[in-house]
């Protein structure tokens, strides 16, 4: 099994503190993860003053006088700020991603040199943002939240006829509600997906705890992407629905230990249970002491402990045999004993 893509997406929890940002990538190193990950929006290039918070905001926030403009203009950094993120995170060893939401900062991020591109499930519909990424030929990581198939199908071929190749997508189940209800995870969706499109699949979690995405990985997911922040108790809209340190690395840890785990499909004895063959399984032995000529019956026998000698398997090829010598009570039977 491959190793699993586990992206920590940080998101927009650093409150537009690049300090805190840069303390969420420790974290993100320190737990495991493979990929940090922020989200890149220039606010009034992405929604009007008009467009309010979703429900999951307001209840978030607990601010439901503002639009979602407004809260986007304190939670997110300038754009030169990600290039300081990118470069702190190569100095701790963990690679940089960030996910766009406009057509500026999708060329900020490209002229930054990333090589995946997360596509967030409210992009799935955004021909020319689709447009523009798939020309862009670079791994791509699409979530579907909110979204049918026939939408993610379209969303495929516009990236795939723009140039981008169909083995460099992931296709992630998503749902875009924070936190996610366990009965609307509908992580089957995710094999559905794969099957109907011949892609890569993934997970991104909204849900609250480790259990769905290390379920995810389980039933097949190559990607897993998770929110995590320093502490829920931050103000802000997807604080709530993110793991805090701790449960980060317990989340990297167990995805990686069902790793392990998977294996391959070939059903064999592993080495490590070799040894209790004998131990646990059994032979054919003699109840009670016979004497030399007597014709073997099934009431002669009793199968047990330890497996070393004729497998009950193999009764029929004892019975109605004659012992050629004189056998005591738990006898381990041997063909040898037979004539």
């Amino acid at each position: 099994m491959n190793k699993v893509l586990i992206i920590a997406e940080a998101g927009v929890n650093h409150n537009a503190d690049i300090n805190i940002a840069k303390k969420l990538i420790d974290v993100a190193k320190e737990a495991g993860a493979d990929i940090v990950k922020f989200q890149t929006a220039v606010p009034e290039l992405v929604m009007t003053e008009q467009a309010e918070k979703a429900v999951y905001q307001i209840d978030n926030t607990g601010i439901a006088s503002e639009s979602q403009l407004d809260m986007a203009k304190k939670i997110h950094l300038p754009l030169e700020a990600y290039k300081e993120l990118l470069d702190y995170s190569n100095s701790v060893g963990i690679k940089f991603l960030s996910t766009p939401f406009d057509h500026v900062s999708i060329d900020y991020l490209y002229n930054l040199g990333l090589d995946i591109f997360k596509i967030p499930s409210g992009e799935i519909t955004n021909l020319p943002y689709l447009q523009t990424i798939g020309r862009m030929k670079t791994n791509v990581i699409l979530s579907t939240g909110m979204s049918t198939l026939d939408e993610i199908g379209e969303a495929l071929k516009v990236l795939i006829a723009e140039g981008t190749l169909k083995e460099n997508i992931t296709v992630l189940h998503c749902n875009t509600d924070y936190p996610t209800k366990m009965t609307d995870v509908n992580l089957k969706a995710m094999i559905t997906i794969g099957e109907v499109f011949g892609v890569k699949i993934g997970y991104s979690d909204h849900t609250l705890g480790i259990e769905v995405p290390v379920a995810a990985v389980a039933i097949g997911a190559t990607v897993i992407e998770k929110h995590f922040t320093l502490d829920r108790s931050m103000d802000g809209p997807d604080h709530l629905a993110s793991l805090e340190p701790d449960e980060l690395k317990e989340m990297v840890n167990s995805i990686r230990n069902i790793e392990k785990a998977m294996g391959s499909a070939e059903k064999l004895p592993t080495e490590s249970e070799t040894k209790n063959i004998v131990i646990a399984r059994r032979s054919i032995h003699i109840v009670d002491g016979l004497t030399k000529g007597h014709v073997i019956t099934e009431k002669d026998l009793i199968m047990k402990r330890p497996g070393d000698g004729i497998s009950p398997m193999h009764i029929q090829n004892v019975l109605n045999k004659k012992l050629n010598k004189d056998v005591t009570k738990d006898h381990k039977l041997s063909i040898d004993d037979l004539v």
